[in-house]
């Protein structure tokens, strides 16, 4: 009888003991993989695990991996080095475009569009077939991969905008062109709930990326109505430097307005606005000196 109590109590022990373990192995979980669900969030790292905040939410993760020293130095991460210059090369590319397109950009591009542009600017810079991995660039790349890079992933500009258009990048005169032949907004525009009015804007930019500058003009018309009157022809014509060596990107977009007692108001801050590349020109023309 006592034999068989020692074993109730050994196997109450073993119990006791395997609950303590799920409960502290819960707590670790709880703590260092997905959301944080308390009423304090945390920002920063406390015990090797890194609280902060994303567009998902508040989450944390456990640091961990390999050290940046051996990324640096060790031969088994060269192509690890490699990926990671032109992934910075990338990024560095993709803000100066965005700096210079900044006007038309601020309110029309979604939260994850850096992340994009970014992603395409590695592809871009992939096709340069002149340089070794590690030292490809945009410059001898194929910048015309950007062609079609909707900056707001819930407003494109081909499910916007039907009136046809044409667009002309012309290095010699400098002149970035978009023309729209006359065309009855209620039929060619799918425009958001509540929109009103709208207009058409663009931009031109030629950007040096080698040196990090750029030259930008942008054309918007007039704010037009959401109805059944045509409007007229729309040539908006954005000019830079004639005979440049450096790429050109031309941008054509359409902004939305809701009219409140004859007051214009940017339709949900902008939340469907489309704005599209439409036009590259990445080949570098070498001049001939005289």
């Amino acid at each position: 009888m006592h034999s068989d109590a020692g074993k109730c109590n050994r196997i109450i022990e073993w119990i006791s003991v395997l609950n303590r373990g799920i409960y502290s192995c819960q707590t670790k979980i709880n703590n260092i993989m997905a959301r944080q669900k308390g009423l304090i969030k945390l920002d920063g790292t406390i015990g090797g695990i890194t609280f902060y905040k994303s567009k998902d939410g508040y989450l944390a993760r456990e640091k961990g991996g390999v050290s940046s020293d051996r990324i640096a130095n060790d031969p088994n991460f060269q192509r690890t080095r490699e990926n990671g210059e032109e992934f910075g090369r990338a990024g560095k590319a993709g803000r100066l475009l965005r700096t210079a397109l900044h006007n038309v950009l601020k309110s029309s591009a979604d939260g994850r569009m850096v992340g994009r542009l970014t992603a395409e600017m590695v592809k871009v810079i992939q096709a340069d077939e002149t340089n070794p991995r590690g030292l490809r660039n945009v410059i001898d790349g194929e910048a015309e991969l950007l062609i079609g890079f909707d900056f707001n992933i819930k407003g494109k500009l081909r499910n916007t905008l039907y009136a046809p258009y044409t667009q002309n990048l012309s290095r010699t005169t400098g002149v970035l062109e978009v023309t729209i032949p006359a065309f009855v907004p209620a039929n060619m525009i799918a425009a958001p709930y509540g929109a009103t009015h709208f207009k058409i804007e663009s931009a031109g930019a030629e950007v040096d990326f080698e040196n990090e500058v750029f030259v930008t003009e942008t054309r918007e018309t007039s704010i037009i109505a959401l109805d059944g009157t045509a409007t007229a022809p729309i040539t908006l014509s954005n000019a830079v430097t004639p005979n440049s060596v450096h790429p050109l990107f031309l941008v054509l977009g359409i902004e939305f307005f809701q009219e409140v007692n004859g007051e214009m108001y940017s339709l949900k801050n902008g939340l469907f606005n489309a704005l599209t590349l439409i036009g590259v020109n990445g080949s570098q023309v070498v001049l001939s000196g005289g």
